[in-house]
């Protein structure tokens, strides 16, 4: 179920005056997630792929002893091409008391953005499902990235419970 944002809504974060991001590429495009939900960024590993999971699910690694998910952000956003970047990483979120990893094609940088009162646009086209959007940071007067929801991945992966609010 896709979510849609009118011009009018507003993100607002609850510690407006920026926080800090840790931002990364998938394909063309800049996505950041919250660094407090990071707990480290792993280099490309063995995935053992899980039968019968969702395309974007490309199975489980072992970090030190635990079995973590791993979701493929380029199949989850639908961006086309080859997933074989001489940069790829794996992002490790916390969700809850779950850890899951984001599967990326870069890390980019950790910066401080500011989401507290920036409107997100009507649509964000058809191949970001804005569910799974928090909002758009503001990288200089002209440039953007889009913020991701690390909780509402991890759901729509499968791999949390549906949040009740």
């Amino acid at each position: 179920m896709e979510q849609t944002f009118s011009s009018t809504d507003r993100i607002t974060s609850p510690l407006s005056g920026g926080s800090e991001y840790l931002t990364f590429s998938v394909g063309d495009e800049e996505y950041a997630c919250d660094i407090l939900s990071v707990q480290e960024i792993r280099a490309m590993t063995q995935i053992t792929p899980i039968p019968n999971a969702p395309d974007y699910v490309r199975g489980v690694m072992n970090l030190r002893g635990i079995v973590v998910p791993v979701i493929s952000l380029r199949a989850m956003l639908g961006v086309p091409g080859p997933e074989d970047g001489k940069f790829r990483v794996i992002v490790v979120v916390t969700v809850g008391v779950k850890v899951v990893g984001l599967l990326v094609d870069a890390v980019s940088d950790v910066l401080q953005l500011d989401v507290s009162e920036l409107p997100l646009p009507a649509e964000l086209g058809g191949r970001v499902d804005a569910s799974i959007v928090s909002a758009l940071g503001t990288l200089s007067e002209d440039e953007f990235v889009v913020v991701l929801d690390v909780p509402r991945v991890a759901e729509r992966a499968g791999l949390s419970p549906p949040r009740t609010s």
